[in-house]
């Protein structure tokens, strides 16, 4: 049992550094969009997913139609409308405030989740969720400052959007636990790869709808690997680490552990970010900044001794 937990522990840690390499996307792709970058990042996931149901033994049985429905479905919540939302959120409110509303995830998905399955009495759960949300308001305290909102072009449609993205990212969490779980002889990696190739195929589809909405800089810049490269090389990259990899161990982290454990230690991916984002732009944190990345860590270590020592009992 103990191997499990800790097996589920570090996969949903794992989950949370690759979600948070999706920060420095921005930054590394150059003239070319998000868009460019979700297009080519998820057609070569959902060739991965490919990869893995062909060199996988006895796939045959797992690949009925409701599983493809399901998979799908889930793909379109956690990651293409999940993408769409987060992406409208940061041009309408801005790359702080955004952020800011997505903090809020943990925290919802480990209140439904432990009201759900009652995996700990709620008297254990406060003080690692107390730090988790006071963590999480001291690294976006700059988020609704005169500063933070300079970036903001309309708080009415922003708003809304990140709002949306915190639904879909919870449902997606919940809906996918629950799917794992009706599934026992199902191995992770098969599931994973039906949600790579179902999210690859819905960008596919969005493609020309996005390119008729100016969405898509491909079209205009070229495909050629001259002045696409770096686009190529950082979607290739991320899309077998952050996507591959972080779908992957996020579904191992579901199967092993309860949620409201697993939401909490995914709030890491904001501790991760703020990392990147120092590195990205060569600066030292501000004083709130490093308290509130070491809160943030002192809350996901409290909440997994809680949880262990509640296993333990």
């Amino acid at each position: 049992m103990d191997r499990q937990f800790y097996i589920g522990v570090f996969a949903a840690i794992f989950a949370a550094f690759a979600f948070s390499l999706n920060f420095i996307v921005p930054f590394v792709i150059g003239d070319y969009s998000t868009f460019d970058f979700a297009l080519i990042r998820h057609v070569v996931s959902a060739v991965v997913g490919a990869y893995i149901l062909v060199i996988t033994k006895g796939v045959a049985q797992y690949l009925t139609p409701g599983n493809w429905l399901i998979a799908t479905w889930l793909a379109f919540i956690g990651y293409v409308g999940y993408f769409l939302t987060v992406t409208g959120a940061a041009i309408y409110a801005g790359p702080v405030i955004a952020p800011a509303f997505l903090g809020l995830v943990p925290i919802v998905l480990a209140l439904i989740g432990n009201r759900r399955q009652g995996s700990l009495p709620w008297r254990f759960l406060m003080m690692p969720l107390m730090l988790v949300l006071f963590g999480l308001v001291l690294v976006n305290s700059a988020a609704f400052t005169e500063v933070g909102l300079d970036s903001v072009r309309s708080l009415w449609i922003g708003v809304p959007l990140s709002i949306a993205a915190v639904v879909l990212w919870v449902w997606f969490a919940i809906a996918n636990q629950a799917a794992l779980a009706a599934r026992p002889g199902m191995p992770s990696g098969v599931w994973s790869a039906l949600i790579l190739i179902g999210g690859g195929i819905l960008m596919l589809v969005f493609y020309p709808i996005g390119a008729a909405m100016g969405l898509f800089q491909l079209p205009k810049l070229g495909f050629g690997w001259g002045t696409a490269a770096p686009l190529y090389l950082w979607g290739v990259s991320l899309a077998l680490v952050a996507t591959v990899g972080g779908v992957w161990t996020w579904n191992v982290a579901a199967r092993s552990l309860p949620v409201a454990l697993a939401a909490q230690l995914i709030v890491s991916e904001t501790a991760f970010g703020v990392i990147g984002g120092l590195i990205v732009h060569a600066r030292l944190p501000t004083v709130l900044e490093g308290a509130g990345v070491a809160i943030l860590i002192a809350g996901v270590v409290l909440a997994i001794g809680v949880f262990h020592a509640r296993r333990a009992c």
